[in-house]
Order: structure tokens, then sequence, then C-alpha cells
């Protein structure tokens, strides 16, 4: 049995990965850490009666009274790297779906992991179906050129653009490279109404109460446009990736970006 931690533990998402790796055997969940806990077990958090793991609120102690191999991460933007950097200085392997990481962090955790000789996986999205939007995208690309980028995700979102997006963005330009789209004398009449801009490819973000994760990729051509649009309904549609990740992360070799690396 793979043991698991999970940081974030009173998050929404926090909770399903706990109800995911409860279920798994393979997997078994020996801690958890949330900066709100109030010492709840972990069992009675998400529904199935006590377990006997209690919820902590300091990550270092966590892990030394636990012992995890794995350590699952849905915090903050904020909070991420710290907890990564605690993890892998203490011999756990980070599964990180907290997005907002920016190059130098993501390139800060490849020198730690190579530093400690520790393994990790970061994914901006560990949906199995984003993952195949994000490929149907850069085969795309190779046809159609002009290409836009519209994310949708609930109001409590705190990074714009999304991790997917970027993603997805920084694929298309590697297939295409980077050019500016439209018209060469466009007038924005409202900063920021084109969008952020990666390569030329303009990503655009909606924040509204009642979405979880969706994403379109809107590609134009001749007489012609193609769209490609991903939908998680619920949080479920993250764990099939998360658990892969956390069977998989001990035996990769250091720092993996993408849960696609991991899809054999």
């Amino acid at each position: 049995m793979i043991r698991v931690m999970v940081c974030g533990a009173y998050g929404k998402m926090g909770r399903e990965v706990l109800r995911a790796v409860h279920r798994d055997d393979q997997l078994s969940v020996v801690g958890a850490v949330d900066v709100k806990s109030d010492f709840a077990d972990v069992g009675e958090l998400i529904g199935v009666g006590r377990i006997g793991v209690v919820v902590g609120n300091e990550l270092a102690t966590v892990i030394a009274e636990t012992k995890p191999q794995v350590m699952v991460d849905f915090t903050a933007p904020a909070a991420v790297m710290g907890n990564i950097r605690t993890a892998i200085a203490s011999g756990v392997c980070p599964v990180v779906g907290t997005t907002g990481l920016s190059a130098a962090d993501v390139e800060e955790v490849r020198g730690l992991c190579k530093q400690h000789r520790g393994n990790a996986v970061i994914a901006p999205n560990f949906s199995v179906g984003a993952v195949l939007m994000m490929q149907l995208s850069e085969l795309a690309a190779k046809y159609f050129p002009t290409v836009e980028i519209i994310e949708l995700h609930h109001d409590q979102k705190l990074d714009a653009p999304s991790g997917t997006a970027i993603r997805t963005a920084e694929i298309i330009a590697a297939k295409r490279g980077s050019f500016k789209q439209g018209h060469p004398k466009e007038e924005e009449k409202l900063s920021g109404a084109r969008g952020g801009d990666l390569a030329g490819i303009r990503l655009h973000s909606v924040r509204l109460p009642g979405l979880m994760a969706h994403q379109e990729v809107l590609f134009g051509g001749l007489g012609q446009t193609l769209t490609i649009r991903h939908d998680s309904i619920s949080r479920e549609s993250f764990m099939p990736g998360v658990l892969l990740a956390c069977k998989k992360v001990l035996t990769v070799d250091g720092l993996v970006c993408g849960l696609e690396n991991l899809m054999a």
C-alpha cells in the first residue's frame, strides 16, 4: 500500500481526493493537513465514519508523525511552494494540482528533486479528458494556426488564466510558432477586452458561480471554424488522474510536468 497524505484537506478538492484515496485498494490515507484544521477525523470529514486519521494544521509535524510516501496538494498559490519544499526535503513525493505556479517555481521544484533525489508530479489538470483536449488541440494547430482559448471556472478560483489554458497555449505555440493574430490596427476600447496574450494566442477567463472547470479552444480557418471543448461536471473527473499520479510518482525520474506524461 502506498502511504498518502493530503494538503488542503478541508477544501472541496481535498475532500474529494481523500474519498478517492480511501476507496483505492493500492493506496492508504495516513495523514491530512489544512490550515483551518480543528483536528477532525478524516473519515468523518468524508462521510465514512472514523478511521483514526486526524487532520493536522502543520505539514512538517504531520509528515514526521505519519511518514507518508506521497503528498497530494490542492491548496492555494501562496502556500503550494512552501508545501512542496517541505515535502521533498522530508523525502515525500509531491503530486501537485494547485495551479498558479510560475516557470521559476517549476524550475525550483526540478532543482529540489535533483538535490534531494526525489520525485514530483505537477499537472495543471488531472482530468484525462482535458489532456485529450490539449493533445487534439496540438494536432489541430498544424492545420488551424489561428486560435483563441476561452476557459471558464467557478468564481472562487484564484488564478487567471487557468493552468490548463496556459499549458494548452504553450503546446499550440510549440506546434505553430509565435505570431500576432487579428488585424494589425486592432484597438482595445476597454483594456483587457481581447484577453491575455501568449505567443499571439488570446486567452480569455470567465469566472461565475455555477461553473466547475471548462475550456474551449476555438480555431479559425478559411470559411470554417473548429471548436474543441472539455467540461468537468464534477470534481470526480479529476480523481482517476490523481490516483494514477499517486501510484506512479514513486517510480518516475525527478519532476514530471503534465498528466499526459504518465498516461501509457
